[in-house]
């Protein structure tokens, strides 16, 4: 093996990891964003929100590291990507600014405060609606020719199938919030987030299944990768897992445990992770363009390299200080601004 077979699969898994960790950690704070619009009153909503205040700021780092990895690591993915993607792309930053100048000016509004609200709430839905479509455009695939994304349609990243993980994205980030409140809350609002996290469950599972089901018809290669032998049963664990793991999540909830519901939540979202890589690989643009066709010079990716090997411990290690300091539950009357 040369370094020029090994570091594009490096890559690959840092930028995973990456963008992994934003979903997970992000995940959350746009499912609050989400839920403050069941919140019965101003009060609730501070409560929600003020879970996430000391350490949301911080979770954007990984969507830019996975967002920069992608840049240096495979340029010719990141063009393809970004010029193909541009308005949803454009939609989720506009959102994402829209959600953390909301965030800090509801604090702050008295007279608007209601309207700072609302904007948290939509900007959250777009950000992870648009999310969604964009792993949809991705999953899909996106035929190339000469390098460029080649296509009769200009809005065919709009497709049923995009439209479909959007709305499943918006529900599975709602329910990590839901989750999340339910560790870090106690109360009326705990109650709400109980309550909800039951509904939301369904629909999840309900939209997982049905994006599962579509996803190895898309084209011959991941339905060959699911489905033949003897690759499905090296991949059967991970369904399996799914379902065991749902179905934990269910009892949990439904016998009002706290912890364990926002546990197997962020186990569910990396078992669908796990089987959406499993589903793609070696291809970073589905459905022909693998990551050694996309990777940059070997001394490129070698130079970056240096340093997210400096950077990824760094991030942890703040990221996982910062959950240190403030765990536990927070009041309702608690305030960080």
């Amino acid at each position: 093996m040369t370094a020029a077979t090994v570091l594009p699969v490096v890559w690959f898994f840092i930028i995973g990891f990456a963008v992994l960790m934003y979903v997970l950690l992000d995940g959350f704070v746009l499912g609050i964003g989400i839920l403050t619009l069941f919140a019965d009153d101003d009060r609730q909503r501070d409560q929600m929100m003020n879970t996430a205040a000391p350490i949301w700021d911080g979770n954007e780092t990984w969507l830019v590291m996975g967002g920069a990895g992608l840049m240096a690591a495979f340029p010719k993915a990141y063009a393809v990507v970004l010029s193909t993607l541009y308005l949803p792309v454009l939609f989720m930053l506009i959102a994402l600014i829209l959600r953390g100048v909301s965030f800090e000016f509801r604090f702050k509004a008295n007279r608007s405060r209601w309207v700072w609200g609302f904007a948290f709430a939509a900007g959250s839905i777009v950000c992870a609606f648009m999310q969604g479509l964009i792993l949809g455009a991705l999953v899909e695939g996106m035929p190339l020719a000469g390098g460029k994304y080649v296509h009769n349609a200009a809005f065919a990243w709009f497709s049923p199938f995009s439209m479909l993980t959007g709305v499943a994205v918006v529900f599975g980030y709602a329910l990590l919030g839901a989750t999340w409140l339910i560790l870090k809350t106690d109360g009326r609002v705990q109650e709400i987030a109980f309550h909800l996290a039951r509904l939301l469950m369904l629909a999840v599972i309900a939209f997982m299944g049905l994006v599962s089901a579509w996803l190895p018809f898309l084209d011959t290669g991941l339905m060959a990768r699911w489905f033949t032998w003897p690759n499905l049963l090296y991949l059967s664990p991970v369904p399996i897992l799914a379902a065991l793991d749902a179905a934990a999540l269910w009892l949990a909830v439904n016998r009002n445990h706290e912890v364990a519901p926002f546990v197997l939540s962020l186990c569910f979202f990396l078992l669908g992770f796990i089987g959406l890589v499993v589903g793609i690989w070696p291809n970073i643009v589905p459905p022909s363009l693998t990551i050694w066709d996309a990777a940059s010079p070997v001394q490129s990716q070698g130079f970056v390299l240096v340093g997210v090997i400096i950077m990824i411990p760094a991030v942890l290690a703040y990221t996982g200080y910062s959950y240190h300091v403030f765990r536990g539950k927070v009041a309702a009357d608690a305030s960080y601004y």
